[in-house]
């Protein structure tokens, strides 16, 4: 998004210094990388947006930081494990669409390398509602390991019940 901040920037700067205050739109010509991405961005904001107001989260996860500063996948369950909704990149890190997760468990994921220590942790932070950030071997849909870095956090609702949890996470080397 910075990038077409940029962009923005100089358009207007070029247009002020030629005086020309507007010009036809069907001949505007312009570039965005990462157009698709933030359409797709903005509909995960707004599904996660809806979240939070029908199941009034009692604080507003940075949401926006994660996704486009931060390029975290997010991944939201239900307080039973189950997952609401991924991210569009969730299959760019493993290879699965979001539709082919939703009512699914975070553990389709884990496989013979997933260190029983660090899900024994997570599920106790869990279990605890507490917060948990941990790194482990994980399994995209071809097969294939990788390491995950995973930050993760109930969320309560305005009774202070856990109502979901969110997961941020990423591969890392």
């Amino acid at each position: 998004m910075k990038e077409l901040n940029h962009y923005d920037v100089a358009a207007q700067n070029f247009y002020e210094a030629l005086q020309i205050n507007s010009f036809p739109l069907d001949s505007m010509d312009w570039y965005g990388v990462y157009f698709d991405k933030v359409v797709r961005g903005g509909n995960d904001i707004l599904i996660l947006n809806q979240l939070a107001a029908k199941y009034r989260w009692q604080s507003q996860p940075q949401i926006h930081q994660e996704l486009f500063n931060k390029e975290h996948v997010i991944v939201v369950t239900d307080a039973h494990l189950k997952i609401v909704h991924a991210s569009h990149n969730i299959s760019e890190m493993n290879g699965y669409t979001a539709e082919e997760i939703v009512g699914k468990s975070p553990k389709m994921f884990q496989g013979e390398n997933t260190c029983s220590k660090t899900r024994k942790y997570i599920s106790d932070a869990v279990r605890n509602n507490s917060s948990f950030e941990a790194v482990l071997t994980n399994y995209r849909k071809d097969g294939s390991s990788y390491k995950c870095w995973i930050k993760g956090e109930p969320l309560f609702n305005e009774k202070g019940k856990v109502v979901h949890f969110i997961a941020y996470e990423k591969e890392v080397a």
